[in-house]
C-alpha cells in the first residue's frame, strides 16, 4: 500500500507510538504533518532522522480548541487537504484509589485524552466532508476496556474515546470517511515515567504475550486503518492488547 498522494496529521508525533506512526507514514510516501505540544521535542526527533526532513511540526496543546484549530488550519494551508489523522497524543497521570485521587489530575486527562479527542477529531471534519474522504484513528487504550485499577481518569477517558469514536464512525459512514480506534496493551514508551512501578508490572502481568507492545506493531496496524484500504470498516475498536481483551 503507497500513500504518495495521502496528506496526514499525527498528533503527539514527538515520541512512542505516534513516532513509530510518523516514520510508517513515510516509508509509504505519505506527506505528514504533526501537532504536538512538545514542539522542541518534536522539532528535535524529526532532525534525528533524515527520511522524516520534509515533515511539518506545529506546536498544539489537543485540550485547546483554539490550538487545534491554529494547527488545523497551518495544515491545510501547506498540504491543501487532511486525508488522514492519527491523534496519538495523550497521558496516563498518577496512580492512586479514587478515594486518594487529585481532582486536578482528573481533570486534565480528560481534558487531554477525551475533549482533546474531540477537539481533533471536529478540527478535521470540515476538510474531509468537502473531500468525501477521510480516515480518522484514535488511540484508545486496553485500560478503556477493562479499567486499570489505579487509573481511574486514564481508564474513563479511554473508554470516553472508544465511545466517541463508535458514535462519530456512524455519523460519517455515508461521507467516506471511516473512524476508527485501537486498544493498545502497554508499551514502553515514554508515558511508563508517568507511573508507578508496580502499576507497569501489574500490566504486564495482564498480557498473554508475555510482553510488552512494541510501537512498530501498532505503527503497522494503525498505518492500514488511516490507509485507502481500510475502505469499509468504521466505528471499530481493533484490539492490540497480546490476547488480554479481544472483544
Amino acid at each position: 500500500m503507497q500513500m504518495s498522494e495521502s496528506h496526514v496529521v499525527v498528533t503527539g508525533g514527538a515520541q512512542g507510538i505516534g513516532l513509530a506512526v510518523v516514520d510508517a507514514f513515510l516509508a509509504k510516501g505519505a506527506k505528514v504533518a504533526v501537532w504536538d505540544m512538545n514542539v522542541g521535542q518534536a522539532q528535535a526527533a524529526m532532525a534525528e532522522d533524515a527520511a522524516r526532513a520534509g515533515v511539518l511540526v506545529y506546536e498544539c496543546n489537543i485540550a485547546d480548541r483554539h490550538h487545534v484549530q491554529d494547527a488545523a488550519d497551518a495544515t491545510l494551508n501547506a498540504f491543501g487537504r487532511i486525508d488522514g489523522l492519527v491523534n496519538s497524543a495523550g497521558v496516563a497521570g498518577p496512580n492512586a484509589p479514587v478515594e486518594e485521587y487529585d481532582h486536578d489530575a482528573w481533570c486534565d486527562i480528560i481534558d487531554i485524552n477525551l475533549t482533546g479527542t474531540f477537539n481533533v477529531n471536529k478540527a478535521v471534519l470540515p476538510c474531509m466532508r468537502k473531500q468525501n474522504y477521510g480516515r480518522i484513528v484514535n488511540i484508545a487504550s486496553i485500560a478503556g476496556k477493562e479499567g486499570n485499577p489505579n487509573a481511574c481518569a486514564y481508564s474513563a477517558s479511554k473508554a470516553g474515546v472508544i465511545g466517541f469514536t463508535k458514535s462519530l464512525g456512524k455519523e460519517m459512514a455515508g461521507h467516506n470517511i471511516a473512524v476508527n480506534c485501537v486498544t493498545p496493551a502497554a508499551a514502553r514508551t515514554p508515558i511508563f515515567d508517568q507511573m508507578s512501578q508496580e502499576h507497569i508490572d501489574y500490566m504486564l502481568s495482564k498480557i498473554p504475550r508475555e510482553r510488552f507492545l512494541e510501537v512498530e506493531e501498532a505503527a503497522a496496524m494503525i498505518v492500514w486503518m488511516a490507509g485507502p484500504e481500510n475502505s469499509f470498516t468504521t466505528g471499530a475498536v481493533f484490539d492490540l492488547s497480546g490476547g488480554r481483551a479481544t472483544y
